[in-house]
């Protein structure tokens, strides 16, 4: 159920997987998933039926968690199954990549096999640049590119490593493997810095903590069955946090 109902503005901007409008409050947003599915930078596109809704909650649930453990995001409440109302922030161009298991990318750059688990978390940075496809980039480079100063970076790249340490052993406890994920971050009116986009398993790689079954848009990217039904599955098992017992 969602919280509240607030009515929509224009749209201000539409991505792969949403669209942002604007709201009554200039300062708030309000972000509307979409079923829409892309992969390898938009080269594969489909749907993915009712991935909006699964991906809306589960976000909006994350949030509530992260929010709960100190960490600010860009959340206020969950508008309707596909909306939420989130602070007007200016997104920091930069994805910042959390990996606790090589899979992905990782084990194609690295000869390693997919499920071999890293010693302890990496974090890598990528330059949001769809025309460039996202390249990986040093914390110099950012900042060379005026993406960020080398203390935000800092700050942002150690909030995802607090964000880890919050949402692993959480979802281990729902016999879910965090693999990797990405986060972007965006700084409010008042100059401060918080977590925004989404959490969901468009951004996360979700495997069952017994069989390794991917519960993730892995699925779409490799062609297998079971798409919408995995990410059902992932929110089965999350849950609403807002209701959820913290001592789970």
């Amino acid at each position: 159920m969602a919280d509240k109902q607030i009515e929509r503005g224009n749209m201000l901007y539409e991505g792969k997987a949403k669209q942002v409008y604007a709201a009554p409050n200039k300062d708030l947003v309000i972000i509307h998933y979409k079923d829409d599915a892309t992969a390898f930078n938009g080269e594969k596109k489909g749907q993915i039926e009712n991935k909006g809704i699964i991906n809306n909650k589960l976000s909006a649930s994350f949030f509530r968690l992260l929010e709960s453990s100190g960490i600010p995001t860009h959340f206020v409440t969950r508008v309707t199954d596909r909306d939420q109302l989130c602070r007007n922030v200016k997104i920091i161009p930069l994805e910042v990549i959390v990996r606790n298991t090589v899979a992905g990318s990782l084990a194609k750059r690295t000869g390693q096999a997919e499920g071999t688990e890293l010693p302890e978390p990496m974090v890598e940075l990528t330059y949001k640049d769809d025309a460039q496809g996202d390249p990986l980039i040093t914390k110099e480079q950012a900042v060379s590119k005026g993406a960020a100063e080398p203390e935000e970076i800092d700050h942002i790249c150690s909030m995802a490593i607090q964000v880890n340490g919050i949402l692993r052993p959480f979802l281990l406890k729902k016999k879910l493997k965090l693999i990797d994920f990405k986060l972007e971050f965006g700084r409010t009116s008042e100059g401060q810095i918080v977590l925004a986009d989404e959490i969901s398993p468009d951004t996360c790689r979700f495997w069952d903590a017994e069989t390794n079954e991917k519960l993730d848009k892995d699925r779409f990217r490799r062609d297998m069955d079971g798409i919408p039904e995995a990410y059902i599955e992932v929110w089965k098992r999350v849950g609403d946090y807002s209701v959820a017992s913290v001592a789970e």
